[in-house]
């Protein structure tokens, strides 16, 4: 029994790998630990066709030394996570749905989203996100949430979850018990949320106890500490026996597979470390190991695991249980159908579901206090925030695609303005700053897209520096953003900057909705 557990503690590793088809790297984890899981990144997307053919490719890879399929995933949310992009219906951003007051629709185009993942080949999401975005000054979730407080998230998180279910692929919650109210990023370091355990009860925990009774297949950890549940503040929940196994197994019972999130983030890969960390997760009670980048680092947790197994480290008990578990889980319909799945995706992007999204959208649209359209008669000064280094969150500049800019320039010169464009990162360095206000001084008309202005000082340093009376404001992904310039002479949100969120924010600046 031992020899057979060690034959099959891969199942419980998902990994990722860095190419647009199979490489050594990914192979010889397929063929040498049977790693029973592969996420993927905009790094391994081109077209819907070529994953496709990823896809499919992997799993042949697989099936040559296992018959349990790959479990094949991706942060495909929507909004600015959308890991593919080119060719499949743009999803609006979780927070979107509620400005636009549709729960059907919700439910809807997460059906279209897990339909044309499953097409795809992707048999894992890992979505919806379920944390309640309560803390303003969140930098990871904000508009990554269906809402601000609990009943909202589950209204919204719940036919979200109901939609992917229909279309037969894996649903993932995240991130337990909860990333919302927290001010750091726990991909640079480890959060905490102080609040007693009343209190979770009563917020953070409503819309993970919904998604149990609803069936939900997987839940994802949060690198956040939880002093109330686990008494060591240095061990986040991803680490934590007494959260994982004492209150989401025993207290709310949660049968289904548990996920970490991964363990290249700096709250563990700082901490414990990534290899030392797969091992302290699977004793509290994960059942899915993520890492998602670095080879050296999955085999050094692949066999730190190994040994702590043949040690008596984990028990036999603990990772006969996950691998059922996992077992389980691949039970899915979009796991088993891999080899009846059409090579070349046949139903993306349908007519139906892109008016479906444009409406969505064009709903979900916020426009704050007084508001006037620009003057086509006046030239505009166009600041743009972009996102131009590597996050895990927002991927667009880090894609091998030549991916559209997150810009308003095109629509507004289609629309016949004279505009002229200032673009800047969204760290907005000093330099930046003072070269966009330089380049707005005389304007007659200045627009300042941001990106989370009121988390970065320059952004707001900014805001402060523009003519109010000149000023229009479009809030790139925070919509409170939009509090930072009260008499501008427009706010608007459309709760993310990518081209089919900014189609209805330009049509209201130019008069024409």
């Amino acid at each position: 029994m031992q020899t057979d557990m060690q034959h099959n503690i891969g199942q419980l590793f998902m990994v990722g790998f860095d190419a647009l088809e199979p490489n050594d790297h990914i192979i010889g984890l397929i063929r040498e630990r049977r790693i029973g899981g592969v996420i993927l990144f905009r790094r391994n997307v081109h077209t819907p066709a070529q994953v496709s053919a990823l896809c499919q490719k992997l799993q042949e890879i697989n099936a040559e030394v296992s018959d349990e399929p790959l479990l094949i995933a991706l942060d495909q949310e929507g909004g600015m996570v959308m890991r593919i992009e080119q060719g499949v219906t743009p999803i609006p951003a979780a927070m979107a749905f509620q400005a636009a007051g549709s729960v059907e629709e919700c439910r809807q185009i997460n059906f279209i989203n897990g339909d044309e993942m499953r097409q795809i080949g992707i048999n894992m999401m890992l979505a919806p996100v379920l944390d309640v975005n309560n803390n303003r000054l969140n930098p990871i979730i904000g508009v990554r949430a269906y809402g601000e407080d609990a009943d909202t998230v589950v209204r919204y998180g719940m036919a979200a979850l109901r939609g992917q279910q229909e279309a037969g692929v894996i649903v993932t919650a995240k991130h337990f018990p909860g990333h919302g109210d927290t001010a750091v990023d726990s991909h640079y370091s480890m959060a905490l949320v102080p609040h007693d355990l009343q209190r979770l009860r009563a917020v953070e925990l409503v819309p993970f106890r919904a998604a149990i009774a609803g069936g939900v297949d997987a839940i994802m950890t949060a690198h956040v500490a939880f002093p109330a549940i686990e008494p060591d503040p240095s061990v986040p929940a991803t680490l934590s026996k007494a959260v994982l196994t004492g209150l989401l197994r025993e207290e709310m019972g949660y049968e289904g597979v548990i996920i970490s999130d991964c363990l290249e983030m700096g709250a563990i890969a700082d901490g414990v470390g990534v290899a030392a960390g797969a091992v302290a997760t699977l004793q509290a009670g994960v059942d899915i190991v993520l890492i998602s980048h670095r080879e050296d680092q999955q085999r050094a947790a692949l066999a730190a695991v190994s040994d702590a197994v043949a040690q008596g480290a984990i028990g036999a008990q603990r990772i006969g249980d996950a691998l059922a578990r996992v077992r389980r889980l691949k039970q899915a319909r979009a796991v088993g159908g891999w080899r009846e799945r059409a090579a070349i995706p046949g139903g993306l992007m349908t007519a139906e579901s892109i008016a479906l999204a444009k409406k969505v959208q064009k709903a979900a649209l916020c426009v704050q206090g007084g508001f006037r359209p620009l003057d086509p008669t006046l030239p505009v000064s166009l600041i743009t925030v972009e996102v131009r280094s590597r996050s895990e969150v927002d991927e667009v500049a880090n894609g091998r695609n030549n991916e559209a800019r997150s810009s308003m320039l095109p629509a507004l010169q289609k629309a016949g303005f004279d505009v002229r464009e200032y673009a800047m990162s969204a760290e907005a360095l000093d330099a930046e700053v003072a070269e966009a206000i330089a380049f707005a001084a005389g304007a007659q008309q200045i627009v300042v897209q941001t990106y989370n202005a009121m988390l970065v000082e320059g952004q707001r340093r900014l805001l402060a520096a523009m003519p109010a009376d000149k000023l229009w404001v479009v809030a790139g992904r925070l919509p409170y953003d939009l509090d930072l310039a009260p008499q501008a002479q427009g706010r608007l949100a459309a709760f993310g900057c990518r081209p089919a969120a900014l189609e209805p924010v330009v049509e209201r600046l130019v008069g024409a909705a």
